[in-house]
C-alpha cells in the first residue's frame, strides 16, 4: 500500500463523490418511479451536476459530506493498493460507481440499470487497455469469465429463491465477477463468499438488537460491494 498514491486517491475522492451525488439524489426512488429532478420538500427544481441543497428552502440533500467521505476512502485504499498499475483506473472507477450503487440501495433498496449496465462496457474497455499495456491478456479472458460465473451464480440463486435475490443484484454479481476475476481465481472466491458473510453477521447482530425481524428484507448490494472491495485489497497481484 503506497501511503503517497492512498492521499491522492483521498483528495481525488473529494471532487468524485460530489459528482456522484447527483446520480444518488436522482436514481434513489423506487423502481417504478422517474427519476428524482425536484427538491422532495419544495419541488423546486434540483441542480442538474452538483446536488448539495434546495435553493428554495434550504433541505440537503442527502448527509452532507458523507457521500463525499466515503468516495474518498473507497478511493484513497484503491489508489494505495494500484497506485501506478494499467487496472488502477478500472477498479477505482468501479470503486467510485460502488459507492453509488451502495447509496442508492440502503436508501431504496434498488440497484438501477442506469448506472450498473454502462458500467459493463467502461470496465471491460479499461481492463482490455491494461492488459495491453501489462501485457497480460490471460487476465482480460479470467475477468470476463468471473463475470460470467458470479453472475450466473446470482441468477441461479435469484431463480431458486424468487423474491430473495433481486435483478440487480444479478448484474452488479457479474460487474464484481470482472473485477475480481481479473485479480485470480482464488479473490473471486474470497470476494463472492465475504458478501455473504458479512450480510449474514451483520443481520444477526441487528436481530439480535431487534432492529430487524426474521422476515425482514435487507439491502444486499452493498455487501457484495463491501467484500469485493475487501478482496480486492487483500488479494495477491
Amino acid at each position: 500500500m503506497s501511503a503517497v498514491w492512498a492521499a491522492q486517491g483521498f483528495v481525488a475522492g473529494v471532487p468524485a463523490g460530489a459528482v456522484l451525488r447527483s446520480a444518488v439524489f436522482q436514481l434513489s426512488v423506487p423502481s417504478d418511479a422517474p427519476d428524482r429532478t425536484t427538491c422532495p420538500r419544495c419541488a423546486t427544481a434540483a441542480p442538474r451536476w452538483i446536488v448539495i441543497r434546495c435553493s428554495q428552502c434550504g433541505q440537503h440533500f442527502g448527509t452532507l459530506g458523507a457521500l463525499e467521505l466515503v468516495t474518498a476512502i473507497v478511493l484513497g485504499l484503491l489508489f494505495g493498493r494500484f497506485g501506478g498499475q494499467p487496472d488502477m483506473l478500472a477498479f477505482c472507477f468501479l470503486g467510485a460507481m460502488g459507492v453509488a450503487l451502495a447509496a442508492i440501495d440502503l436508501s431504496v433498496q434498488r440497484l438501477p440499470d442506469q448506472l450498473t449496465l454502462p458500467a459493463y462496457p467502461v470496465m471491460i474497455v479499461l481492463l482490455a487497455i491494461a492488459a495491453l499495456i501489462g501485457h497480460t491478456p490471460g487476465a482480460l479472458g479470467r475477468a470476463l469469465l468471473g463475470g460470467l460465473l458470479l453472475g450466473g451464480t446470482y441468477l441461479a440463486l435469484a431463480l431458486m429463491r424468487p423474491g430473495g435475490m433481486g435483478g440487480g443484484d444479478v448484474k452488479l454479481a457479474g460487474l464484481a465477477g470482472i473485477a475480481l476475476g481479473w485479480l485470480g481465481w482464488p479473490t473471486l472466491i474470497f470476494g463472492a463468499a465475504l458478501g455473504f458473510i458479512l450480510c449474514g453477521a451483520v443481520s444477526l447482530a441487528l436481530i439480535a438488537v431487534r432492529r430487524l425481524s426474521m422476515q425482514s428484507m435487507i439491502s444486499f448490494g452493498p455487501f457484495m460491494l463491501a467484500g469485493a472491495l475487501l478482496a480486492t485489497l487483500a488479494g495477491a497481484r
